[in-house]
């Protein structure tokens, strides 16, 4: 299984949800346990999903991710659309629901595609 690739910038986070019709975020903090055993789970459930590009974000290093996309706590997930905020969980996250939530989006986007 692929980890999640660490981005570094904020303008390297912003290029990639524009240039990605499906990017997703992982945030996270060095001292949160819920980030470190979360990711495992959440990084399974992705791979089923090869057309979403996921990516991680250290909060610590790249700080001004909060205000740019308020965020108040960790671990937060975060899937963009087109640029646009589709999913956002933050914390303790439900990983059957959020599983269901990727799913249907996917299979949204990637059926409207073959019709194309």
């Amino acid at each position: 299984m692929n980890t999640f690739k660490e981005l570094t910038t904020l303008s390297h986070i912003e290029k990639l949800i524009e240039k990605n019709p499906l990017a997703f975020l992982y945030i996270s903090q060095p001292n949160c346990s819920v980030c470190h055993g979360l990711q495992p789970q959440i990084e399974r459930i992705l791979a089923n999903f090869p057309k979403i590009k996921a990516y991680k974000v250290d909060a610590y290093k790249v700080p001004e991710i909060a205000g740019r996309f308020h965020i108040f706590t960790a671990p937060v997930l975060l899937l963009f659309v087109n640029g646009k905020e589709y999913i956002r969980e933050a914390r303790i996250v439900q990983t059957e629901l959020f599983n269901q939530k990727i799913t249907r989006i996917y299979n949204n986007m990637t059926d409207s595609n073959r019709q194309r």
